[in-house]
């Protein structure tokens, strides 16, 4: 299974080393901890985020992110991704223009199994985090992209094999 490829923001082909952050809670205190490694299987490229979770400290999340080098076009009414896990629940967060402060987001939850499955996100299914923001993101605002492990103590892993918009 293969998103559209005009509306590919990612395959995780040709260095996505270069373009994709991991960011954990522990830059405000926090002691969750993971990485993001870079595979492939076959002809498929995946990001694979894994981890552990932890709400000590006031922390509770791991992620990994992407600055897009261009925002989406006006007419996108959501985000799908390509993904397999431990049967988790994950998020993607995305931050605009508008979500200046670091603990500003827009975010929309996800289920996993162990089968490579396709998630639809509509833009209008993203909760801002906090009353300061829009209600809902709007589409050529969005600056950048990211999978997150929060909220609650566990382990985390999840795959990515692409993302794009719709």
């Amino acid at each position: 299974m293969a998103l559209a490829s005009e509306n590919l923001a990612e395959d995780f082909s040709e260095s996505p080393e270069t373009r994709w952050d991991y960011v954990a809670d522990t830059v405000m205190g926090g002691v969750s901890s993971g990485r993001v490694q870079f595979s492939s299987e076959g002809n498929d490229a995946f990001a694979r985020l894994t981890g552990t979770v932890s709400t000590e400290n006031n922390g509770g999340f791991i992620q990994f992110r992407r600055k897009l080098p261009d925002r989406p076009d006006a007419s996108v009414s959501g985000i799908k991704l390509l993904v397999r896990g431990n049967g988790e629940q994950y998020f993607v967060h995305l931050r605009t223009r508008g979500t200046v402060l670091p603990w500003q987001y827009y975010q929309a939850e996800f289920a996993t199994s162990d089968k490579w499955t396709e998630v639809s996100l509509p833009l209008s299914g993203f909760k801002a985090s906090g009353a300061m923001l829009r209600a809902i993101p709007v589409a050529d605002e969005i600056t950048s992209v990211g999978v997150v492990a929060y909220g609650r103590d566990h382990e985390a892993r999840v795959d990515v094999s692409e993302i794009g918009f719709y």
